[in-house]
């Protein structure tokens, strides 16, 4: 086992004039890889970087493109909507102010066929006042006239006698009689 492990360590030992052999020296070795990988890298990769950019940059300019196209279309979604809230908002203010111009027209009709209804009850209460006045009125008079008539028949029966009564119906028979002869 000793003869391999010598080989091994005998490796790092070997002269490099002319001959293949694995450098252990770290220090002079990781730049000259480094450089190598990095030169693979570049040589193979280039392209499928440069794809994998170019694929990155398209998506990117579509999604761009797609937010500036939706963002017009809300511009405008959102200008429509301004323009029918201006819409509704006038007609609104429209409506109001039909709606408070109704309003004072009803109230005034109102106000109007209140104080007619008003004055109609006014003048019906000034007429059945007007009216019962003249009822009682008529109802004193004809009670007075029934007294009067009462203490004129009493006075009459107590102060005629027959023959008074008798020249007082010929009298008036006679008047009757000349007033018939009047008219004919």
């Amino acid at each position: 086992m000793k003869n391999v492990t010598d080989s091994f360590v005998s490796l790092g030992h070997w002269p490099s004039a002319g001959s293949f052999g694995f450098n252990t020296d770290i220090l002079a070795t990781n730049p000259i890889n480094l450089s190598v990988v990095i030169g693979v890298l570049i040589f193979f990769g280039k392209g499928v970087l440069s794809d994998l950019l170019d694929n990155r940059k398209q998506r990117i300019l579509n999604t761009i493109r797609n937010s500036e196209e939706l963002r017009g279309g809300a511009i405008e979604q959102l200008e429509k909507a301004r323009a029918r809230l201006r819409k509704v908002e006038m007609e609104a203010d429209q409506f109001r102010v039909n709606g408070y111009s109704e309003i004072g027209r009803e109230k005034s009709n109102l106000i109007n066929s209140t104080y007619k209804t008003l004055e109609q009850l006014e003048n019906y209460k000034n007429e059945t006042i007007q009216f019962e006045q003249q009822r009682a009125i008529n109802q004193v008079r004809q009670r007075v006239f029934q007294q009067a008539l009462q203490g004129a028949l009493g006075t009459l029966n107590s102060c005629l006698n027959n023959e008074l009564h008798l020249r007082t119906i010929s009298a008036n028979i006679g008047m009757l009689g000349a007033m018939k002869e009047i008219t004919d």
